[in-house]
């Protein structure tokens, strides 16, 4: 209703600085807006749209500077129906949603998306890995059946210092099962600020033979649920994280405003990114744990 504010929006994270800027559409799918009464049209103009906002933004800059070719990533956010977790604490069984009904509305958001011309999909803030794969296999099914192929970047979500995502997996679990989608970047998003989030960065950055990103919250929020990390700050983790090698892509989540974008670039602008690690054929698999087995 505001596509002007919207392009401002990414218009200030480019001028601060920003390689890639994502769409406006992380509860853009059918299932999370049925409870705004919103139908299949509404959700497809939303992704449409907000792709082709992003677009327009990501070019002007581009053509202003060719030096620096800015980016779109479309968003795919976590739905507020879980595949793996039961809906009600008297049934475990108990599910909200068929893994058939999230393929379906995942499948329905990256065909919006790629039509409003996004360079790569970014699955993110994700919670369960069942749903997670579900947008997997519908990415994968569209461009069999002849959608242009994009890369997709995929993002998970440490909940606590158990460094576990809501679904219960550890980094290296988490990476054992999204593997398959030969993702051109995995990494960590949300939830945690930049100092408690390295840890299962660093986890994630010893296994994951592709690139590693992360974009951690300014810090946790106070009583108000507001962010008071300042940008020196969330940028003075991330330097960290870079000059250490963990990381290939940086950035920020929730309470992160242009100007933490402009100190963190800032900060890694003359840091070599991480080294991608050669690793042994072997079964990987996971359930909460990783699984291992080398010939």
């Amino acid at each position: 209703t505001r596509p002007d504010v919207i392009a401002d929006l990414h218009d200030q994270y480019f001028a601060a600085g920003a390689d890639i800027s994502e769409t406006n559409t992380f509860s853009a799918t059918t299932i999370a807006q049925e409870d705004y009464h919103l139908d299949a049209q509404a959700v497809w103009d939303i992704n449409l749209e907000g792709a082709k906002l992003a677009r327009a933004s990501a070019d002007r800059w581009t053509e202003k500077e060719p030096h620096k070719p800015r980016f779109v990533a479309g968003s795919i956010g976590p739905l507020n129906k879980m595949l793996s977790m039961s809906s009600d604490v008297n049934d475990p069984g108990a599910r909200l949603v068929t893994f058939d009904q999230v393929y379906e509305a995942y499948r329905h958001q990256v065909k919006a998306l790629n039509e409003g011309g996004v360079d790569l999909y970014l699955i993110e803030t994700i919670t369960d890995t069942l749903n997670c794969k579900a947008c997997i296999k519908a990415i994968k099914d569209l461009e069999d059946e002849g959608l242009p192929a994009l890369p997709i970047w995929i993002s998970g979500t440490i909940t606590d210092r158990s460094g576990r995502t809501l679904s219960g997996q550890t980094a290296e679990g988490f990476w054992n099962s999204v593997r398959h989608a030969k993702p051109f970047a995995i990494g960590f998003n949300c939830a945690l600020g930049g100092e408690l989030m390295r840890p299962f960065i660093a986890e994630l950055s010893r296994v994951a033979d592709t690139l590693v990103a992360a974009y951690p919250n300014a810090g946790l929020p106070n009583a108000m649920g507001q962010y008071d990390e300042q940008p020196h700050e969330t940028a003075h983790f991330i330097e960290e994280w870079a000059r250490s090698g963990l990381v290939n892509i940086v950035g920020g989540c929730c309470g992160t405003t242009p100007d933490h974008i402009k100190h963190v670039a800032e900060e890694v602008a003359d840091v070599t990114p991480r080294a991608i690690p050669e690793r042994p054929v072997a079964m990987r698999l996971s359930g909460l744990e990783p699984f291992e087995l080398v010939a």
